[in-house]
């Protein structure tokens, strides 16, 4: 998830939900304000290109009250064992947010019976998808970034596969170091990639760690997946019925984006995948549907807004000390539609791990 204008960057994780601004480029109602800190952003030396490991395979404030009562948690079953090869596809699970929370990440995985000890994939046929967001806010983006790499193949030479999507923040930090303090409009007044992300994280080892093969491969990353009837994306939005009407047009559509390397257009494309809760208030549900007639699946799946903040029932308002609620698991709502999968580890949340489909 991204946050606002007027904030610092964060190097620590909070328990509480006050850190969590909506940027004014996202409402375009007021001027955009620059970064105090942007001029300490470092832009390192460009690295020759790295060839991706053998069997990769990429497919790639307003924050208003919510008070909503069609928001259930759900107990994660057991996990069964992954099918072995030759048995046909494995299991499915996706992940939710990372935000850099490598430590995180491989507990859950192992949780999950997805890597071992080591943090190699012992797995089989099992199938895993990231829902986005790998980078900022925690200490390990890229990190993260090389282990979901390192994973694609691993899981690929099992019979398996590991994937991801395109989160805003893949595209929040492309910008950062493609564009670095170009101004873009951003419809508000004048923005730059650069201090939007350290507005919202940005971590300055991860830019000073950030080499090509890595922005290469966020680059490659899609943004919409259907996969046994569940329609994958990073964002609670409709915004990507704006970029085609298929999900081979949506991801064909983003890649020419940012092929065409346009800091405008990048900067467009990453205020739309900012917005969020497009399907939790009335008519959130025929919000969800009109992705699911239009894209494929029976239920969507989700990172992006953290599910503390569909459980809150107060907004994460300026000197808002509620503490956040405890998640143990997915959140399914819209009617029953559409599940959440940030489980807010940058807010002392969960970074959930879950198989699907949910055993309800």
């Amino acid at each position: 998830m991204t946050q606002g204008a007027g904030q610092g960057p964060e190097t620590e994780r909070t328990a509480t939900l006050r850190d969590f601004r909506v940027p004014g480029y996202v409402h375009e109602t007021g001027p955009y304000a620059q970064s105090p800190h942007a001029e300490e952003a470092v832009r390192p030396v460009e690295e020759p290109p790295v060839e991706l490991p053998e069997g990769y395979t990429p497919t790639q404030r307003d924050l208003p009250v919510i008070n909503r009562g069609d928001t259930v948690q759900v107990a994660v079953a057991p996990v069964p064992r992954p099918a072995q090869p030759g048995q046909g596809p494995g299991p499915l699970f996706v992940v939710g947010d990372v935000h850099g929370y490598l430590d995180e990440l491989l507990a859950a995985l192992r949780e999950q019976g997805l890597v071992d000890e080591a943090g190699q994939w012992c797995a089989g046929t099992a199938r895993l998808w990231f829902l986005g967001d790998f980078t900022d806010r925690g200490p390990d983006g890229i990190g993260v970034i090389d282990l979901v790499m390192r994973l694609s193949a691993e899981a690929a030479a099992a019979g398996g596969y590991c994937k991801a999507l395109m989160g805003n923040h893949e595209l929040l930090l492309l910008g950062a170091k493609r564009f670095a303090d170009t101004p873009v409009n951003s419809g508000a007044g004048t923005a730059t990639f650069q201090a939007a992300w350290l507005l919202n994280g940005g971590q300055k080892t991860d830019m000073d760690r950030l080499q090509d093969h890595h922005l290469q491969w966020m680059a490659r990353l899609d943004a919409v997946e259907e996969v046994d009837g569940h329609l994958l994306v990073h964002s609670d939005t409709t915004a990507y019925l704006d970029y085609g009407d298929s999900i081979e047009a949506v991801n064909d559509t983003i890649h020419d984006t940012l092929t065409r390397n346009d800091a405008d257009e990048v900067w467009d494309l990453f205020r739309k995948f900012t917005k969020r809760f497009s399907f939790r208030d009335e008519g959130g549900a025929d919000a969800v549907r009109s992705l699911l007639d239009t894209y494929g699946g029976t239920r969507i799946v989700h990172g992006h807004s953290p599910i503390p903040y569909l459980l809150s029932e107060s907004g994460p308002e300026e000197g808002d000390e509620t503490a956040s609620p405890v998640i143990d698991g997915p959140h399914v709502y819209a009617d029953g539609l559409a599940i959440a999968m940030d489980g807010g580890v940058t807010m002392a949340g969960k970074l959930l791990v879950q198989q699907l489909p949910l055993r309800d």
